[in-house]
């Protein structure tokens, strides 16, 4: 049974920030599906389906490695 887990992210502004994000948070193991509501230059809302719920730190990390900052939850 998967798991879906919505993050926000600051400092995304196009398509490219969007693919940069998607990329890292789906190499995280047991990652399957990321999408990404996209606010220009605001919190964006990333979904992140899973095959469990993924280690937040983890998540933030990816992000960070992305070039972006997971909001405190």
């Amino acid at each position: 049974m998967s798991t879906t887990t919505a993050y926000s992210v600051d400092g995304m502004t196009c398509g490219h920030c969007v693919a940069s994000v998607t990329e890292e948070i789906t190499a995280l193991a047991g990652a399957e599906n990321v999408t990404v509501d996209l606010v220009k230059g605001g919190t964006s809302q990333v979904t992140v389906t899973s095959a469990a719920t993924l280690d937040r730190a983890l998540v933030a990390a990816a992000v960070e490695e992305a070039g972006y900052q997971l909001v405190a939850a």
